[in-house]
């Protein structure tokens, strides 16, 4: 059954990415990595649900989302972009299944990244990032969400991939195999979450360097 909560924040983190963080519904539980259905408890949106993943820890008294917004779509996350504090959300049940199970590589492409922020923060606190590593994929440096924060957390364990733009210090084009060879120093294992055409290449790649199935943990979006 939906709970209803109200936003506390709600602020840009890039030119397209929101940050939301809610108020948490009593008895709510979820694992880092995990997603929840979400709603706008607006008339005409109350039964418009979607997913979206927890960026907040949860032992936090609150729950906070980093939301890519799609204005053209017209839908439910470029009517997020018109709410305030205060507003409502129905938060529903909670699902999904990337688990940490170990050091290894993240490999993200755009707001695939989400799953892996609560992650790594966790890990971050729990003082076992270890020789974790993190590739991220991008069209511009202006899309990369908590870059700072993720330098800061990783320092040269913190790969930026940009398809659109050429920048000293960023790796330009695409995730490739080649990529991925050159930061295997005995990870185990790889964690994956991107858009469907990123996942299907990466994982061909992944296979192509010898990794089995069970050291890949993914969730498409």
């Amino acid at each position: 059954m939906a709970q209803v909560v109200k936003i506390r924040t709600i602020e840009h983190l890039t030119h397209d990415v929101l940050k939301i963080v809610l108020d948490k519904p009593e008895g709510l539980t979820y694992n880092p990595g995990q997603a929840v259905d979400f709603a706008i408890n607006k008339p005409n949106w109350e039964n418009e649900w979607r997913s979206f993943t927890f960026t907040s820890l949860p032992e936090d008294n609150f729950i906070e989302f980093n939301i890519k917004v799609y204005p053209s779509h017209e839908g439910v996350t470029n009517e997020l972009q018109k709410l305030h504090e205060g507003d409502e959300i129905l938060i529903g049940d909670v699902y999904g299944d990337i688990q940490y199970k170990g050091e290894g590589i993240f490999i993200a492409g755009g707001a695939g990244i989400t799953p892996f922020v609560s992650i790594l923060r966790a890990l971050d606190k729990e003082h076992k990032i270890g020789n974790s590593k993190l590739i991220f994929a991008n069209k511009t440096k202006s899309d990369i969400i908590s870059e700072q924060y993720f330098n800061h957390l990783l320092g040269s364990n913190f790969i930026n991939v940009l398809s659109n733009e050429t920048i000293q210090g960023y790796e330009h084009g695409y995730v490739t195999a080649e990529l991925i060879k050159n930061q295997i120093e005995g990870h185990k294992y790889f964690y994956l979450c991107a858009p469907p055409p990123m996942m299907t290449a990466v994982e061909s790649q992944l296979k192509s360097l010898g990794i089995q199935d069970e050291a890949i943990i993914k969730e498409g979006f």
